[in-house]
């Protein structure tokens, strides 16, 4: 699916839900978030282009495969937090929204300290 094909989905689902702002409002968040899955499950799609491009990237460059999943991991999770964050954000839950933000930022920093670390052991080599 298309971008222009996305946002037109999108802005019809939008003014459906504001039909029941006011009336339903549940309804309207459930447009919202079926709109949303909507939408991520477009985005999920491209990833694949993404895949491909980076296991090409590895066989110029020669990287470990590890790093790569780690790569993808972080993506992964930057990815939901920030759509689960939103559905939060958008029902009024900003502080569940803000706990998810602090758990995705913690998770990607915990999933960064191997590379971080054999990064150090690199340089570390270059020193000695």
């Amino acid at each position: 699916m298309g971008v222009v094909q996305a946002c037109i989905i999108s802005v019809f689902g939008v003014l459906l839900a504001l039909q029941f702002k006011h009336t339903k409002t549940e309804y309207g968040i459930y447009m919202g978030v079926a709109i949303s899955i909507f939408i991520f499950a477009a985005i999920a799609d491209k990833l694949s282009v993404v895949a491909d491009a980076a296991r090409r990237i590895q066989s110029y460059v020669q990287l470990n495969e590890i790093y790569i999943g780690i790569l993808f991991k972080m993506l992964g999770i930057t990815y939901i937090a920030e759509f689960a964050c939103d559905l939060c954000k958008d029902a009024g839950y900003q502080t569940i929204a803000s706990q998810i933000s602090v758990l995705a930022k913690l998770t990607v920093l915990v999933l960064g300290m191997p590379v971080l670390i054999a990064l150090l052991d690199t340089i570390e080599g270059f020193l000695i």
